[in-house]
C-alpha cells in the first residue's frame, strides 16, 4: 500500500449524472409511447410521453455538447470515418443520433396517422433500450474502477431508466386510474429489481479486495454516503416502495412515491458516477 497526495482530475464530471438521468427517462417515455400501439391502457400517453421524451433527449444532447472543450466537435459523431468503433462511446453516439432521427420520423408518422408509426415505434424502442445499456456499458468497461466494473451495470441502468420513466409517466397520466395502476406495478417490479442489484453491488464491493473495500467505505460514509444510502436508497427507493405497498392505488401516495423515486434516481446515478472515480482521484 502506498499513499499519494497528487490530485487527479475527475474526467467524468457531475454533468454526466444529469445526462444519465434525463436520457434514461427519455428512453422509458418513448417506450411507453410506443407501447400504446399494443396496449390500449397506454393510449393516452402516446403523444404526451413522446413529447416529454423528445424534450429530454434534446436536453441530454445539449448537455453532452456543452461538456466538450470544443462543442462543434459533436459533428464528428455524424462522420462514420472519424469514429473509433472499438470504443463503446462511438457506438453510444451513433445510438443517440439514430434514436433522435427515428424519434422525428415517429412524430411525423403519428401526426399524419401513418401505418408506419407502429413500426417506427418498435425500432425506436429498441434504440431507446440501447441508451441505458450503452450508458452502463461505458462504465463497466473501466477495469480499474471497482463500482463500475461489473456486468450488473448495464442492467442496473435499464432498471433505473424504467423506474424514473414510469415515475414521470404517473404525472402525465393524472386522473387515469387504470393507467396509474399499470404504472404502479411497473414501478414496484423495476424498483425491486434495482434494490436487488444494489444489494449485490454493495456486497461484492465490500468484500472485493483493497480497492473495492476502500470504494465501499467512500460510498457509504461522509457526504457521498448520505447521497447514496440516504437519498438514493432510503429516501429514493425504500420509502416509495413502502408508500406504494401501504397506500395501494391512492393517487396522492403514488404522486409522492414518484417524486421520491426521481430524487433517488438522480442521487443513485450521481453517487455511482462519482464513487467510481474517487479512489483514483484522491488516493
Amino acid at each position: 500500500m502506498a499513499d499519494f497526495n497528487i490530485f487527479h482530475h475527475m474526467p467524468w464530471e457531475p454533468t454526466y449524472a444529469i445526462y444519465f438521468f434525463v436520457i434514461g427517462i427519455s428512453a422509458a417515455l418513448f417506450f411507453f409511447s410506443a407501447l400504446s400501439w399494443f396496449n390500449d391502457a397506454f393510449l393516452s400517453l402516446r403523444h404526451r410521453a413522446f413529447y416529454a421524451s423528445f424534450v429530454l433527449l434534446v436536453i441530454g444532447g445539449l448537455l453532452l455538447i456543452g461538456d466538450l472543450s470544443q462543442p462543434m466537435r459533436f459533428i464528428n459523431i455524424l462522420n462514420p470515418f472519424y469514429l473509433n468503433f472499438a470504443s463503446p462511446l462511438a457506438w453510444g453516439g451513433l445510438n443517440l443520433v439514430s434514436f433522435g432521427l427515428v424519434s422525428v420520423l415517429y412524430y411525423l408518422a403519428m401526426s399524419t396517422q401513418s401505418p408506419h408509426a407502429k413500426v417506427l415505434g418498435i425500432i425506436g424502442s429498441l434504440l431507446a433500450l440501447g441508451l441505458p445499456v450503452y450508458t452502463g456499458f461505458d462504465l463497466t468497461v473501466h477495469q480499474n474502477r471497482p463500482v463500475w466494473n461489473t456486468p450488473l451495470m448495464p442492467v442496473l441502468f435499464v432498471a433505473m431508466s424504467i423506474v424514473s420513466g414510469a415515475a414521470v409517466a404517473t404525472f402525465l397520466a393524472l386522473g387515469e386510474e387504470r393507467l396509474q395502476g399499470v404504472l404502479r406495478a411497473i414501478i414496484l417490479w423495476s424498483a425491486g429489481a434495482v434494490a436487488v442489484m444494489l444489494v449485490s453491488l454493495l456486497g461484492t464491493t465490500a468484500y472485493g479486495g483493497v480497492g473495492q473495500e476502500l470504494t465501499f467505505m467512500l460510498m457509504t460514509s461522509g457526504m457521498l454516503g448520505l447521497i447514496f444510502l440516504g437519498l438514493g436508497i432510503a429516501v429514493g427507493l425504500a420509502a416509495p416502495i413502502a408508500l406504494l405497498l401501504v397506500l395501494g392505488r391512492n393517487a396522492t401516495g403514488t404522486m409522492a412515491a414518484s417524486v421520491l423515486l426521481l430524487i433517488g434516481g438522480m442521487a443513485l446515478r450521481y453517487s455511482i458516477l462519482i464513487g467510481g472515480q474517487l479512489v483514483q482521484t484522491y488516493f
